[in-house]
């Protein structure tokens, strides 16, 4: 089968439905239709061909740019690409549902199906200044596109003089789009070669291409100012096209940049460990990578990061590269190289919008970005006399244990958008959902990317559902780098930038609460650390490491204990039982902190019914239950 979006079936008659949506209620500036673009025929490729592979990288790569130049300023095109790996249908679908349904944010909205790649062009031809040509033989070419690409209102291609290629179908066929950038010579060899000065600046190479390109992109474009250092993007350069099967197949996560390139964000793939080199670029000298890395995220600290903190889409690629699993060619753990990425760019004021490996693909970020929010999502906090009339306090205002055990789920991880994009079809909307108290984990940081989800979840919570934040706030970094003296960078304190971006979203949140800080390779928070987070979450934090229990001011402090991720809930029931036991064997207070992944309510409301069948003194509590109880449990005791 020739790989062509005209080869695919028919688009769904999803949309045939939707071209028939009334246009009531609709504003007049309204009425121009969303262009939706199927972009699902992509997935349908042989992934063991090699012309129709290098395909799919380009049609996503330019159709993701195209949708973050063109819904910059409003929300006019919509892609249909992630199809749900739990039997939901195609996610794009699910969330395109919910907005045109009767008295949401598109009600009357009208839909324009748009066939083929040319015709997209031509529709937001006006858009779009250009292209910017990338070198097939210098991987990190493709990231350094997509910097360019949102600076400068041009499409993302890749020179590649096939027949099929996008290079032929818009450049040199069809529209005839311009070239107003080269990053590979006229003649097609590299620009960038590891020897010499890097083209176009003063400084000497690096002695690795890979590297040159990404600093070449520092000079012109973050030192410069042309991007806004307060937003990064660190995902999967085109290696993906020699790699595609390593893992799920959307995973190349080209869908994913149209919010960065929207947002003018610096685009990145770099090794974070300075003691082997990458599986990309053997032949640099061990370090060259992070070193580069360093840099730029420097750049990016003075050019937004120092006063927003700079918050960085993506994740380690371990499937792929850089660490020890599978064929990623790398000496480090996933893991550890998670915590080591998240070191460096914490002394820098980074943090990461996790979009990890399994569910990292996301789309339509910067459509959803206009999403209408409420100033305010409240949620209640319970009180001492509400505590005593439920009997949890005596007369004279302690903890009525009487045996009990209290338990806390910190229900996660929803520390990025796209997790929480994939997984709200099939765990927020399981029907057992507020049968049991669950204290749901989600970064407020995720406004940004996913913001019809962040108000799809509150306005249909239950009286069971509560919200804390996921790790480690607004964000996911190493808070213990933000400190003085801050390793790595030896920048200033950024607690003051950290603690004014979390009491922004945590107020529109209503969050209160901190349900899990990860310190990783970084030091522990010291006090300074813990007044920071006092002014933003002052009803609770969960560190990894530190005192067992304790009371900061009035801010209850609890260590992290246990993840709990056995997917059958009678192992997962017996784990928790027993840990509980064994805690107080060692003399630990009855308040008991466990994590868990991507865990359905049927999954919590089994494994509670469990629970009580091997220990019946175990109880579930909900969060503004178990941590008011617990600072109550600190005053009176320590």
């Amino acid at each position: 089968m020739r790989f062509t979006e005209r080869s695919k079936i028919p688009i769904v008659a999803f949309f045939a439905a939707l071209l028939t949506v009334p246009l009531a209620r609709v504003r007049a500036d309204d009425v121009v239709p969303i262009c939706v673009y199927d972009l699902t025929y992509t997935l349908q490729a042989d992934l063991n061909d090699a012309e129709q592979t290098a395909r799919v990288w380009e049609h996503c790569h330019t159709v993701a740019a195209l949708q973050g130049i063109v819904n910059r300023a409003k929300p006019q095109l919509y892609i249909r690409y992630v199809d749900s790996a739990h039997g939901k249908g195609n996610i794009d679908d699910y969330w395109l549902n919910k907005m045109t349904a009767s008295g949401e944010w598109l009600d009357g909205r009208p839909i324009k199906s748009i066939k083929s790649l040319e015709e997209l062009i031509e529709r937001f031809r006006k858009e779009i200044d250009g292209v910017v040509l990338y070198d097939p033989s210098v991987a990190a070419t493709s990231n350094i596109a997509s910097t360019i690409a949102g600076v400068e209102n041009l499409l993302p291609i890749r020179y590649d003089v096939s027949k099929t290629s996008v290079y032929t179908r818009l450049v040199v066929e069809g529209p005839r789009l311009p070239i107003k950038r080269r990053l590979i010579r006229m003649n097609g060899q590299p620009m960038f070669t590891g020897e010499g000065l890097i083209p176009g600046t003063k400084r000497a190479s690096t002695g690795s291409a890979k590297c040159d390109a990404h600093l070449w992109m520092k000079e012109h474009y973050l030192d410069t100012g042309k991007c806004d250092g307060a937003f990064g993007a660190y995902y999967l350069d085109q290696y993906w096209i020699d790699h595609p099967r390593l893992t799920v197949a959307n995973h190349h996560c080209l869908t994913n940049h149209d919010y960065f390139i929207s947002r003018r964000a610096f685009f990145f793939d770099l090794h974070v460990w300075d003691d082997e080199t990458p599986i990309d670029d053997r032949n640099q000298a061990p370090g060259t990578d992070v070193e580069t890395l360093k840099e730029l995220l420097l750049a990016a600290y003075h050019h937004g990061g120092r006063e927003r903190m700079i918050h960085i889409g993506g994740f380690v690629p371990w499937a792929h590269k850089y660490t020890a699993h599978g064929a990623a060619g790398g000496g480090h753990q996933p893991v550890p190289s998670e915590w080591e990425y998240g070191k460096v760019i914490s002394a820098y004021n980074g943090y990461m919008d996790a979009d990890a490996i399994g569910y990292g693909a996301m789309a339509n970020a910067s459509f959803f970005a206009h999403y209408p929010l409420q100033d305010t999502y409240p949620q209640k906090w319970v009180t001492r006399e509400q505590l005593t009339t439920r009997g949890y306090l005596t007369e004279d205002g302690r903890v009525d244990f009487r045996g009990r055990e209290f338990v806390i789920f910190y229900v996660g991880d929803y520390d990025c958008a796209a997790w929480l994009y994939q997984r709200t079809a099939d765990i927020w909307d399981d029907p057992r959902r507020g049968e049991v108290p669950l204290m749901w984990c989600l970064s407020p940081a995720l406004e940004r990317r996913a913001p019809m989800a962040m108000d799809y979840i509150r306005r249909t919570a239950g009286p069971n559902d509560y919200f804390a934040a996921a790790d480690n706030g607004a964000g996911y970094c190493e808070p213990g780098m933000l400190q003085e003296p801050r390793g790595i960078s030896g920048l200033p304190s950024g607690l003051d930038a950290w603690a004014d971006h979390n009491r922004t979203l945590y107020k529109r949140w209503d969050l209160s609460v901190t349900g899990f800080i990860i310190y990783a390779h970084g030091p522990e928070l010291n006090r300074k650390g813990l007044d920071c987070y006092a002014s933003f979450s002052p009803n609770g934090i969960v560190p990894q490491r530190g005192p067992a229990r304790m009371l900061h001011g009035n801010m209850p402090i609890l260590r992290h204990d246990h993840d709990v991720n056995e997917g059958n809930p009678h192992d997962a029931a017996r784990h928790v039982v027993d840990r509980i036991a064994q805690r107080r064997r060692e003399s630990y207070s009855p308040f008991h902190w466990f994590r868990n992944i991507l865990k359905s309510p049927t999954w919590y409301a089994e494994t509670v019914d469990r629970m009580h069948e091997l220990n019946p003194n175990v109880e579930l509590l909900d969060g503004p239950t178990f941590f008011e109880l617990y600072r109550i449990h600190l005053q009176n005791e320590l």
